[in-house]
């Protein structure tokens, strides 16, 4: 009331001015009031209330530090961004591996990692048995891979992959990818697809690991605008210069691990150069302006299909389109890499059948 009257004593510029003071005040006090019940509705969602959504096995820190240590001494199987990794063994014998998420680690990699592989299953994801958070520690259970990784096997100079096992390995992982680019919920973007995240088994099988920075794309979004993350030298430069994420950012990153895969090149993580030397040699060699030879491994020794190297090669050099308009589908990318493996097969069987028949002609021989 005095506002009023005060209003209606004053002079019109002081009227003036009364009501935008209170208009003001008003106007603070509405938003201040939406803001602490916005604050007050949030659900802010807690790494334990992951674990407990998730349906997995809650390991308590104690059993952790005995499936680590079950020989007195930790054994360290590799060192991530986000974490160290151990072989561990449960008490039933059962061999593990172990991530302790890194205390400084700002990527939520566990609570993203306990998203993704919680709810997904695939003979080529690796499997995520439980976790445990105690004490301010994370640590990661997984299904564990006695091979090692891809690069391990790739890239050293005392172990040859044969062309077979290549092709395997590019087929199964392009279907693991499959899978998570159609999975129910939306599209699964790896974010992080290189060669040490791609772990294999005791009869190398492929599994795609680390699902640290793994994103899901809802049904209605095709793209999402994120901060940038994953591994520099297997980026896509699209996602890298406008932060917008897709599937295609898998396609690129997968189609570098096809090239790496057929010439048997590293890629430095931090190192551009090194990517695009591969790259640009790779468009050379599928467009005639080089041998074949400048992008074959030389550790092959011409034991391949020339046909299926060439095929591979063509949806690898498609896959790493500067633009993710000019990209393959992950369907695309399979159906050729299943057609090469079907081929293999063939040659394979062939090859023995070849052997075979030689051996009996040779029984049958007169002395």
């Amino acid at each position: 009331m005095k506002i009023i009257e005060f209003i209606l004593l004053a002079s019109p510029a002081k009227a003036l001015l009364a009501i935008f003071l209170a208009t003001t005040g008003l106007v603070i006090t509405l938003i201040n009031y939406v803001t602490k019940h916005k604050k007050q509705d949030k659900k802010v969602v807690r790494p334990k209330d992951i674990v407990a959504c998730s349906a997995l096995y809650s390991f308590s820190k104690a059993e952790i530090e005995n499936a680590i240590t079950y020989s007195n001494e930790k054994k360290c199987l590799g060192r991530g961004s986000a974490g160290m990794v151990y072989k561990g063994i449960l008490p039933s014998g059962q061999v593990v591996a172990i991530k302790q998420i890194y205390k400084s680690n700002t990527t939520d990699s566990f609570t993203r990692e306990i998203e993704g592989l919680s709810r997904v299953r695939h003979p080529n994801l690796v499997c995520l048995f439980g976790c445990c958070i105690e004490d301010g520690e994370q640590y990661l259970v997984y299904e564990y891979c006695s091979a090692g990784n891809l690069a391990q096997h790739l890239l050293k100079k005392e172990t040859v992959l044969t062309w077979e096992r290549r092709v395997k390995i590019l087929r199964d992982c392009a279907l693991a990818l499959r899978y998570l680019h159609h999975y129910v919920d939306g599209c699964i973007v790896h974010r992080d697809i290189k060669l040490t995240n791609i772990l294999l088994t005791e009869n190398m099988e492929p599994k795609l690991s680390d699902f640290g920075l793994a994103r899901v794309l809802g049904m209605e979004e095709s793209k999402v605008f994120t901060d940038v993350w994953g591994t520099i030298g297997y980026m896509d430069p699209e996602y890298m210069s406008n932060a917008k994420l897709t599937c295609a950012s898998d396609i690129y990153s997968f189609g570098i691990v096809a090239l790496q895969v057929l010439s048997g090149q590293k890629v430095f993580e931090l190192d551009l150069d090194a990517r695009d030397q591969l790259t640009t040699k790779a468009k050379d060699v599928s467009m005639g302006k080089r041998p074949l030879k400048d992008i074959e491994d030389p550790r092959l020794q011409g034991n391949l299909n020339i046909v299926d190297f060439e095929s591979i090669l063509q949806i690898a050099v498609l896959c790493v389109a500067k633009s993710s308009d000019g990209r393959p589908s992950i369907d695309i990318v399979f159906e050729e890499l299943d057609k090469a493996w079907k081929n293999t097969v063939a040659d394979m069987r062939n090859k023995r059948l070849s052997v075979t028949s030689h051996s009996r002609s040779i029984e049958v021989l007169p002395l």
